[in-house]
């Protein structure tokens, strides 16, 4: 990463922008930023990060299947074919918008820690932040039970026949996509540094994630057969014994046998008690539409406050790309996040002050503290008392679902039970050690989590479902949406495609921004103070599907490998 005020070559680079920029003009007239037109379909709508798994939603679909169906389909298929991002050994989190009862639910499919696991464990073995590999931070996979719960109350096909296509998929195999290839290369580069390993690591050390995943010597590259026929096995147990061959069965046995075989803490007894919880989604109205997040533990608060604090100001009269469009969304995001780090937490150990967090008065106040002409470094407002895919479907009955899962990190702990032919993730980072912290370790808690699905409604109708993936990009994105779409009036694919801005870093931080905004802008946001840089990833991807009341609008994102497809 570096400096955009001191690379010569930005204006030529700018110059190629403006170049490519007129001839998407002339291809989409009014839709500068669109490279691609919107998906248009009555019958049905799905956007996934990856084509194959687009495809085999909307069969489903085609099958008399509801969106909820299509939806379990699509993430059993990206658990094996973009399994770095996803998978059986993660988590989920939900919105499903029902079209019988004009209503939307919330699922928060997390899972928890050990309850054998303390506090004092990490303490009395001078551990300062939980390891990312290894089985120190695994917790409980939610992902088989979130299917489970959605498909009871929403699904209509029989749950089998939503995992058989990736069973056949995964027995015949795929070829292996850029996207997923590009981040198998990059773990391949990085891994040490990437996890923090000793210096002296060799992916021999984990034997049967290099069988599974690495099985020539390598991971595969774009173009090539990747099979997994262990991932169909356990798919086939799952599908003929149903939830509880995960979580009290023989596929938990395998999990907690290879676990407490190399040093983890987890039990039966934590498989057995797990639950998914449905949970109100909570909102802000935003200019007229209602936009919906799910409450703690995720960080979708934060995109309400970034909303909420946005709202005093006349963004459209700006316009898009200008310095006081960037200026107010970076020093918003930084309000909302120093919130965010003290108020996110498991609320059966934490309750977050929501109704304060969330108001307008409260927003006004924050709102304040912002100058016009000079970044600054915030504080929360309240003080506390103490790597993913998203997909989107919409069926031809008016249901829609918002669905994001994850591993945490690419595969998460890099642990691979012996069979089963998925890692489990390593959620585990999410928790502090500090005593004292909102978000400390505790057995039986839920960690903080990254991953977040959006709903906007308009009127109480369905609106739009969307999401973003990319870490702590994800509020950000989720806001900038939002922004393009209510304040600058883009199209659902146009609103995906248009450059992003990304802050990161403490006090005032870096704004880091996409190709595309002018260097005029640049130069004014630099007289503010900002430390402006030209990034080239970590900018999420996004999937969306828009509803005007009679036809589904599809996007998919640009920066990734997915699709949207109706019919």
């Amino acid at each position: 990463m570096f400096s955009i005020h001191k690379i010569i070559p930005l204006q030529f680079i700018l110059s190629v922008f403006i170049f490519t920029n007129i001839e998407a003009q002339d291809r989409l007239s009014g839709e500068p930023f669109a490279t691609r037109s919107e998906v248009i379909a009555k019958n049905g709508m799905v956007a996934t990060n990856h084509p194959l798994a687009s495809q085999v939603a909307l069969d489903i679909l085609k099958q008399g299947g509801s969106a909820v169906d299509a939806a379990i389909a699509a993430n059993a298929f990206l658990g094996f074919a973009d399994p770095a991002m996803n998978g059986l050994g993660g988590d989920l989190f939900a919105m499903i918008w029902s079209a019988d009862d004009q209503q939307l639910y919330g699922l928060n499919a997390a899972g928890k820690s050990p309850a054998e696991l303390t506090l004092d464990y990490f303490h009395d073995h001078n551990i300062t932040r939980i390891p990312a590999a290894g089985p120190l931070p695994v917790t409980v996979p939610g992902v088989v039970d979130g299917w489970f719960e959605m498909h009871e109350r929403f699904g209509s096909l029989d749950f089998s026949l939503l995992l058989a296509p990736t069973i056949e998929y995964a027995r015949q195999g795929i070829a292996v996509h850029a996207e997923v290839a590009d981040l198998m290369a990059y773990l391949d580069r990085d891994l040490i540094r990437h996890y923090s390993l000793p210096a002296e690591f060799e992916w021999e050390d984990l034997p049967e994630f290099s069988r599974v995943f690495r099985p020539v010597g390598r991971f595969p590259e774009k173009g090539e057969l990747f099979r997994n026929p262990d991932l169909a096995n356990t798919l086939e147990i799952i599908a003929g014994q149903g939830r509880d061959a995960f979580y009290r069965g023989e596929i938990t046995d395998k999990i907690i046998s290879h676990l407490r075989e190399i040093g983890g803490f987890l039990t039966h007894d934590d498989f057995a008690a797990h639950s998914s919880e449905w949970v109100d989604p909570v909102s802000i109205n935003y200019r007229g539409v209602d936009v919906w997040q799910l409450p703690p533990m995720t960080q979708g608060l934060a995109v309400l406050q970034i909303l909420n604090i946005l709202e005093g100001y006349d963004l459209s009269d700006h316009g898009f790309g200008s310095a006081k469009h960037i200026h107010y969304f970076t020093e918003a995001k930084k309000l909302a996040y120093a919130d965010l780090r003290t108020h996110i937490a498991d609320p059966d150990y934490y309750q977050a002050p929501l109704n304060q967090l969330l108001s307008k008065d409260y927003a006004t106040d924050r709102r304040q503290l912002i100058r016009d002409d000079w970044v600054q470094d915030y504080g929360p407002g309240i003080e506390a008392e103490s790597h993913t895919i998203y997909l989107t479907v919409a069926d031809g009955d008016g249901n829609m679902v918002s669905l994001i899962q994850s591993n945490s990190w690419l595969f998460g702990s890099l642990v691979v039970p012996p069979g089963l032919g998925f890692p489990l993730q390593n959620r585990g980072t999410g928790f502090s050690l500090n005593p004292g912290h909102v978000n400390v370790y505790e057995p039986g808690k839920r960690p903080f989590h990254t991953i977040i699905p959006a709903f906007i409604t308009k009127e109480d109708k369905p609106y739009v479902s969307f999401g973003l993936t990319g870490g702590d990009m994800q509020p950000q994105g989720h806001a900038q949406i939002v922004m393009n779409l209510i304040d600058f009036g883009m199209n659902i694919q146009e609103a995906s495609d248009a450059p992003r801005i990304r802050h990161s870093g403490s006090g005032t931080g870096i704004t880091e921004l996409e190709s595309g905004f002018d260097y005029t802008t640049i130069r004014d946001l630099m007289k503010m103070g900002h430390q402006v840089q030209y990034g080239f990833e970590r900018f999420g991807g996004f999937q969306g599907i828009l509803f005007d009341g009679t036809f589904f609008f599809g996007a998919s994102d640009s920066r990734k490998d997915g699709q949207a497809s109706g019919f």
